[in-house]
């Protein structure tokens, strides 16, 4: 029996597809076992994302060749499909997959093991219109499972890489979707997380080419997983603020396992520098969509994704983004330093922002996202919510039993014997740490 070893890097699509393909290899007769033991296949899925994921790609696969050297050290994922002849010369690469060839990886390997001539398996991603269909029935977590439905993006803003690593939108079929999350809920799982690479589009693909067996869009969607019995959260992805309108706010509002959790990509709260970005939205639009989750929801939690120093951001544009971000009063920023990402118009713009700068402006956002965060969780304080319990942990040297309220705020109860994966209701009354709420159970369900 042949030993593989697996290694993520980057999103959250990246990781489901990890679990698929290690589903995959099971189902074909391999032993999954930890990265860093000895191991006939290691399977690196790489990111992209910026010049540092390429660069940490880059330094996993090389690890994996000095770990294992008579091992099979397979490239998989974005990097892969980006870096092209750069890693077919790599002396520590022995295998190419790019997107979309993922599902084929069995009968790859084994393709391999027969001709080692054949080492390159990257599609022209652009010319791809199917959704790879990847698969898993159980997840790395016990509680909560993610949940890939699309893949690709039309959006091309002027930094990212993606379009080019992933392609353009292609949406799973709704009747796949809402037969997997069927089979992860009859698993255990009482959370989905619908995860792609642009969520926000899922469907439209499906109308235009008329792939879908019926209309499909990310309501519909959430919809009919909505009635699946054993689920009991469904949290939603990355999303586009134009997404978020009344209508579709106020469908969510009306289903039982729709989380009040929302991640709004923002980049930057001035309109230059957004224009710039080639993001399809103003301050105004965003603030706008905000207001509306918060009418359609009580007390929702609102992340979002932040870039400091993008070039040309002033110092005038930075101090819009700091007075934007305080006003919508965020509940986690996810704050990036700009790194320039060769291929993309970015990486040519005037005015990039020097290193130093951007430091002091990301360190800066930092602290404004860590005391927002602070006052969403101290709103909670004499609440009544419930709480999905996920693992034992210890605070201040005793048991605890914590998880996430629907909101994906921490909390915790004094540990006992068969709470994992059992949701309890309470009022929190203190913190245990910084992040975590003390919850006084007022009973089960």
């Amino acid at each position: 029996m042949r030993k593989a070893a697996f290694h993520n890097l980057g999103c959250k699509v990246n990781s489901y597809e990890t679990e698929a393909m290690q589903q995959l290899l099971e189902e074909a007769g391999y032993r999954i076992v930890p990265f860093g033991e000895e191991a006939d296949v290691c399977i690196i899925n790489t990111c992209s994302v910026t010049n540092v994921a390429d660069k940490k790609s880059r330094q996993m696969l090389h690890r994996a060749k000095k770990q294992n050297p008579d091992a099979v050290v397979v490239a998989a994922g974005c990097y892969a499909q980006a870096a092209g002849e750069a890693l077919f010369e790599d002396s520590a690469v022995d295998l190419v997959i790019g997107n979309n060839k993922k599902k084929d990886l069995p009968a790859i390997l084994e393709r391999y093991f027969a001709d080692r001539s054949q080492n390159r398996e990257i599609a022209d991603i652009s010319g791809e219109r199917e959704y790879e269909r990847l698969h898993i029935s159980r997840a790395a977590e016990h509680t909560r499972a993610f949940m890939k439905v699309q893949d690709g993006c039309n959006q091309f803003c002027s930094y990212c890489i993606i379009p080019y690593t992933r392609g353009r939108v292609r949406s799973r079929m709704l009747s796949e979707a809402v037969r997997e999350a069927g089979e992860l809920a009859a698993a255990g799982y009482k959370e989905i997380v619908l995860t792609g690479i642009h969520l926000s589009s899922y469907g439209t693909d499906l109308h235009a080419c008329g792939k879908g067996e019926e209309p499909a869009d990310l309501l519909s969607l959430v919809t009919r997983l909505d009635e699946i019995p054993g689920i009991e959260r469904i949290r939603l992805g990355s999303l586009e603020p134009r997404i978020i309108t009344r209508e579709f706010a106020g469908a969510l509002a009306c289903l039982r396992t729709v989380c009040p959790h929302f991640h709004l990509s923002l980049q930057s709260g001035c309109g230059a520098t957004l224009k710039r970005m080639n993001r399809h939205y103003t301050p105004e639009e965003y603030r706008e969509r905000c207001g509306i989750l918060r009418e359609a929801f009580e007390n929702p939690a609102i992340t979002t994704d932040v870039i400091a120093g993008f070039p040309g951001e002033t110092e005038e544009e930075f101090r819009e983004t700091m007075a934007f971000v305080e006003e919508i009063g965020f509940y986690e920023m996810h704050v990036f330093k700009y790194s320039k990402r060769a291929g993309t118009r970015a990486a040519g713009m005037e005015g990039q922002v020097p290193e130093p700068v951007k430091a002091q402006r990301s360190n800066e956002l930092l602290a404004l996202g860590g005391r927002l965060s602070g006052a969403y969780r101290r709103s909670f304080l004499g609440r009544e919510e419930e709480v999905l319990l996920e693992e034992e942990t210890a605070l201040n040297g005793k048991a605890y039993m914590a998880g996430h309220t629907r909101q994906y705020v921490k909390a915790a109860v004094p540990y006992r014997e068969g709470l994992k994966n059992q949701t309890v209701r309470g009022t929190f009354s203190h913190f245990l740490d910084g992040e975590t709420l003390f919850l006084e159970e007022n009973g089960g369900r």
